[in-house]
């Protein structure tokens, strides 16, 4: 539980009341929580959400179905679900609308299923419904081992993109190959504009998934090619950029927010559509949640440190 703001060491392990499934709510037993860096945030109250005090974080969770409200048809008790929400995940029980679970594929854990729903939604939006990202255009992703970034190599790949990646290290460089990427530039030793025109014999980069901002999106668009596509995803970075609107009239290129939350709840159908498509393309394999480790949920503040310390590859999970 947060009861003040500040980093994460703010947070107190507790033991509330048992919950209740009101009508067309499920009440869920968690097996495993997602976590993700906006968390951090929204502990600091440096999130764009900013929910009332006390509050239990995280957004994403997977577990079993322990009863359901009245109305709920889609799903019974014993049921493996994922599910998420604004909040309220770093926990053994939660609460949400039905709408808000979808079945966990039978051939994941708890653990994959955790790590599903906000690093494969935040791609999805990203790179179809905001990037229009077709089969062949060159991908760009930054920051591509976090959960966020892999999570869009390995969807770039499974859509027919050539995929570029930028990462720290050597492991990391590993694990966006073996998703998909055709090829991964260490920003610590290579610029990566350069490495890019060079690879896509001048052209540029297509679309460009940016989730760490600073630096990392001026350089992108002088790696962007001609009417391409700059996704702003988040700001992993700290530090927030001003955008030089001269490289988007010299590019003829577009700079596009992504709120990949906001898009299925301001339209709810679309995100169940996305969903659907997601769902279906882990069932023919093309997707599979990479879990970094996992933590028990008492040790959630040294399991944010492995996020904040940019050593996870993929997703951290905390298991109640």
């Amino acid at each position: 539980m947060v009861e003040t703001l500040g980093p994460t060491e703010v947070m107190q392990y507790q033991t509330l009341p048992d919950l209740t499934a009101g009508p067309g709510e499920i009440r869920v037993r968690i097996r495993a929580v997602g976590l993700n860096f906006p968390d951090i945030l929204m502990i600091a109250g440096k999130y764009q959400h900013k929910p009332d005090l006390p509050f239990a974080p995280g957004m994403e969770a997977a577990g079993e179905v322990l009863d359901v409200g009245d109305g709920v048809s889609g799903f019974a008790p014993g049921d493996r679900v994922i599910i998420h929400g604004k909040g309220g995940m770093y926990a053994d029980e939660a609460v949400v609308p039905e709408a808000w679970a979808v079945p966990l594929p039978a051939r994941w854990s708890f653990e994959e299923g955790a790590a599903f729903w906000s690093a494969y939604s935040t791609a999805y939006v990203s790179l179809v419904n905001r990037g229009r990202l077709q089969s062949g255009e060159v991908l760009l992703v930054h920051g591509a081992a976090g959960g966020v970034g892999l999570a869009a190599v390995e969807l770039g790949s499974a859509l027919g993109a050539r995929v570029i990646a930028t990462v720290g290290s050597d492991a990391k460089a590993e694990a966006v190959l073996s998703k998909g990427a055709e090829v991964a530039i260490d920003h610590r030793s290579e610029n990566f504009r350069d490495r890019v025109m060079e690879i896509t014999d001048g052209a540029g980069a297509d679309v460009v998934y940016d989730p760490v901002g600073g630096e990392f999106l001026f350089q992108s668009l002088r790696a962007i090619a001609w009417g391409g596509r700059l996704l702003v995803i988040g700001f992993a970075g700290g530090t927030i950029p001003d955008v030089p609107a001269n490289y988007a009239l010299l590019k003829g290129c577009s700079v596009i927010g992504v709120r990949a939350g906001e898009y299925g709840r301001r339209d709810p159908a679309a995100g169940r559509r996305n969903m659907v498509h997601m769902l279906d393309l882990a069932a023919d394999g093309k997707l599979n949640p990479h879990v970094h480790s996992v933590f028990p949920l008492e040790r959630a503040v040294e399991a944010l440190a492995v996020i904040s310390g940019r050593q996870a590859i993929g997703k951290v999970v905390l298991s109640p």
